[in-house]
């Protein structure tokens, strides 16, 4: 087996092992002050660990898959502009997806139960509750206990390996791409599926092609890791503003 076959074979047996225990972890229904969901916040720790022993027996350093903060101007720039780009339309599509959803009877089946009874449209958009000490704790946890496990193992390590299995063809504002990031992407999305079955975990894949690119545009995950929590944070304030 050459060492291209060997790295998409690490990163599909590591895929399959993860999903498998987040599908057991996410049925850990116990919340606790600070970390949140308990299963959740063991998913992060099997995201963290998983590269870490896998590279560990390949005896590579875990900083070439991108667990680093150089380049450090060039991450957080790459960050400021999507975060400045993209967030305006994710509102948008935000209040779109609801305006549009919640008045078809065929869509809002699709919805969990309750959503459209919690929303009131856009004429009962109120001021989201953002100064409190939960809100501060939330934010922590998106960036720290979600999105760096999150993008350790997906944008780091899988998507790392699957471009020494599948090497980037393809240069797309300034970053090489391939397959690999469409594969990586596909693993992110279907990973999201356990917690609550709901459908709607799928478009994560969109945003996921967006983090992937960032890695490769910086070759760390610093970009991506800002920007994935950040959209959590957004996702949380858009509904405590416009939910009951």
């Amino acid at each position: 087996m050459t060492p291209q076959q060997q790295a998409g074979r690490d990163a599909l047996i590591t895929y399959l092992v993860v999903l498998a225990a987040v599908a057991g972890l996410m049925r850990i229904n116990v919340t606790l002050p600070a970390i949140g969901h308990l299963g959740s916040a063991l998913v992060s720790v099997v995201f963290l660990y998983a590269p870490i022993v896998v590279l560990g027996r390949r005896d590579q350093d875990i900083a070439d898959y991108g667990f680093r903060i150089e380049p450090l101007k060039k991450g957080l720039a790459t960050a400021a502009v999507a975060l400045l780009v993209i967030f305006p339309v994710f509102v948008v599509g935000f209040f779109g997806f609801y305006e549009i959803a919640c008045k078809s009877s065929l869509l809002a089946t699709v919805l969990p139960k309750g959503t459209c009874a919690a929303y009131h449209g856009l004429d009962a958009i109120h001021a989201p509750k953002v100064l409190n000490r939960e809100f501060i704790e939330f934010c922590l946890v998106q960036w720290l206990v979600v999105a760096l496990p999150e993008e350790l193992f997906f944008r780091g390590f899988m998507q790392g390996l699957l471009e020494q299995r599948f090497p980037p063809t393809k240069t797309i504002f300034g970053a090489k791409v391939g397959i690999a990031l469409v594969l990586s992407s596909l693993a992110f999305a279907c990973v999201h599926l356990p917690k609550g079955g709901d459908p709607r975990m799928l478009a994560t894949f969109f945003p996921s092609l967006m983090f992937g690119w960032m890695r490769a545009r910086t070759n760390s995950i610093l970009a991506s890791t800002i920007t994935h929590g950040a959209s959590n944070i957004l996702i949380r304030l858009l509904n405590s503003a416009s939910m009951r």
